[in-house]
C-alpha cells in the first residue's frame, strides 16, 4: 500500500540522514517509526482496559486533602 504524507523539511532531513547512516531506505525508517508508535498506542489501550474509574476514584479518596509541602510545590 502507498501512503503519501507531508512532513516538515527539517524532519525529512533528519529521517534521510538517519537512513543514510543506517544504510537503509527512508521508507524503512518511516515504517519502523510508525510500527513503534502503533505498538505504543496498543500498550496504552491495553493498560486502559485493565483500569477502572471506580478503582481510580477509590485510590484518589485516600489522598489527603492538604496543601503540598513547600519542597513538593512546582
Amino acid at each position: 500500500m502507498t501512503l503519501n504524507v507531508t512532513v516538515p523539511d527539517a524532519m525529512y532531513r533528519q529521517i534521510a540522514d538517519l537512513a543514510a547512516r543506517q544504510q537503509v531506505s527512508v521508507e524503512r525508517i518511516v515504517t519502523a517509526a510508525l510500527a513503534e508508535q502503533l505498538s505504543g498506542w496498543a500498550r496504552v489501550e491495553q493498560m486502559a482496559e485493565r483500569g477502572s474509574r471506580e478503582r481510580f476514584m477509590a485510590a484518589l479518596d485516600k489522598v489527603p486533602a492538604v496543601e503540598p509541602a513547600p519542597e513538593d510545590r512546582l
